[in-house]
């Protein structure tokens, strides 16, 4: 495993160009409507390229994609970077309001659609009043142009812009680029021992940061094969365990943790013979008890890593040649530094800096300098310990929900709820711990106001993505407040 390693890339494409020109016919891609060799996605994500150019797209666009996990979502955006776009990769699962919002923000040149005859990126694609073309080797894609098209940056070096809600509830887009994702997918994928004998599970979106690294690219650099899957179900998934030859999943401890409960229902209390060679839990907390059950149904140990979508989004991971019994996230990759602020007993506020850190929020000078000063450091927002060269994420100082693997802001979803009439104010808070908590919502109503849960929870459900919805909403009398005036949430009980 990794007796080769291949050169240096600098381009998000140049990896997929380097394996087709020497093992033009391995297997780059598997998804339900077949499979692409490296030869095949070359080709495609050179005609996404074309397509756009002759389209006028311009080095330094915006370009939104949106899609389910798929070939057509892996050339579209490979092809769009190609072109000298900054990628802007984007969720099906997200709502109209959160869609439109991120589109307002980077003012994009156009939008492609993956899949746009299915589900809700055609409801997307529709909207947007997207026209469907063909591009050979493809299929058919949807291209919407945006009337609020803007300028094209003069940024060169940035090769994606990936939008995360955080704590204000307002869209900040994240500059990434081209050298920050690569130093990034070559780490991982090194201290994961990738090859091109690998079968790469890919369950997590590829929209998302860590499956467009730590998935993606992370296998394309190395010469493996990626399986997507566009939707993550128990049944699904173990059949590609035990039937599809996987050597490789990567994933949210809650997926784990569902894989090994329907498992058991299934009377395999431990997984028969298998492939597997690596799983690693990423994208929320581990915890100790899913830890022990996941390692006991699938017979090895459950790697453990760290990550932010400022830095790439890998910080750190376990080795596969020094297991950990405990839930630490393991060493920092190769070329980061760390310190811990305002260290106490151990335990700091985690400030990092390195090459796989952002190049900052795209327009938002005030909310890069709050976390990126001048000599390059980054506050995560996480309190830390290390235990020799060992990293534990202790807490989080920012208000985060971690749900199935995503981060939740409740600023977000309390702007949704005060924006509701009759509501005078909001609180969300989270319940349970480790990477499942569910979304508790309370709401103050405005004096005189009579406010109607049912009509709440709709309003609610048409501007919020699945997963950040909250699971239960409280009406209370009065919200506590504190002497400055701000909600007291640690006096909610949830």
């Amino acid at each position: 495993m990794n007796s080769f390693t291949p050169p240096e890339f600098n381009q998000l494409a140049a990896p997929v160009a380097w394996w087709a020109a020497r093992t033009p016919d391995q297997l780059a891609l598997v998804d339900g409507t077949g499979t692409w060799t490296y030869a095949q996605l070359n080709e495609a994500i050179i005609m996404v390229r074309d397509t756009l150019l002759a389209r006028g797209t311009r080095p330094g666009d915006r370009v939104g994609v949106l899609g389910d996990n798929g070939a057509p979502m892996v050339a579209l955006m490979l092809g769009a970077s190609l072109a000298g776009a900054w990628v802007m990769p984007l969720n099906p699962r997200l709502t109209d309001r959160e869609i439109d919002e991120v589109a307002s923000h980077a003012t994009p040149a156009c939008l492609l659609f993956a899949h746009p005859a299915t589900g809700r990126a055609r409801q997307h694609a529709q909207r947007y009043n997207a026209q469907i073309i063909t591009i050979e080797g493809l299929g058919p894609i949807a291209v919407s142009e945006t009337s609020q098209r803007a300028a094209p940056e003069l940024n060169a070096d940035v090769a994606a812009l990936i939008y995360t809600s955080g704590t204000t509830g307002q869209p900040k887009g994240v500059m990434l680029t081209h050298r920050n994702l690569l130093i990034s997918a070559r780490a991982s994928g090194a201290i994961r021992k990738i090859s091109p004998a690998d079968i790469v599970y890919s369950v997590l979106p590829i929209s998302h940061i860590l499956g467009f690294t730590g998935v993606m690219l992370g296998t394309l650099t190395y010469g493996g094969t990626i399986r997507l899957a566009p939707r993550f179900d128990p049944p699904s998934a173990l059949r590609a365990i035990l039937h599809d030859h996987i050597t490789i999943i990567i994933g949210a401890p809650s997926m784990f943790a569902l894989l090994a409960e329907y498992a058991a229902l299934q009377g395999m209390t431990k997984l028969p013979p298998h492939r597997l060679r690596l799983i690693a839990s990423a994208g929320a907390p581990l915890d100790p008890a899913v830890k022990a059950a996941v390692e006991a149904c699938f017979g090895m140990v459950l790697n453990n890593g760290y990550g932010i979508t400022e830095c790439a989004p890998t910080i750190a991971q376990t080795r596969i040649d020094r297991p950990r019994r405990d839930c630490s996230v393991g060493m920092l990759l190769p070329g980061l530094e760390a310190r811990l602020d305002g260290e106490a007993g151990g335990i700091g506020a985690l400030h990092l800096r390195g090459p796989t850190v952002m190049a900052g929020y795209y327009r938002d000078e005030a909310a890069t300098a709050a976390v990126l000063d001048a000599d390059g450091w980054f506050d995560t927002g996480d309190l830390a310990t290390f235990e020799d060269d060992h990293l534990f994420i202790v807490g989080r100082t920012k208000e985060q929900i971690i749900r199935y693997g995503f981060k939740i802001y409740p600023a977000e979803i309390e702007a949704v709820l005060n924006a509701y009439p009759g509501v005078r104010q909001s609180a969300v808070i989270g319940r349970g711990d480790g990477a499942h908590q569910d979304v508790i919502a309370f709401v103050e109503p405005a004096a005189g106001a009579t406010l109607h849960l049912p009509d709440l929870i709709d309003y609610t459900a048409n501007r919020l993505a699945d997963y950040k919805r909250p699971a239960e909403i409280r009406l209370a009398a009065a919200l506590p407040m504190g002497a400055t005036g701000k909600v007291q949430k640690s006096l909610l009980i949830a």
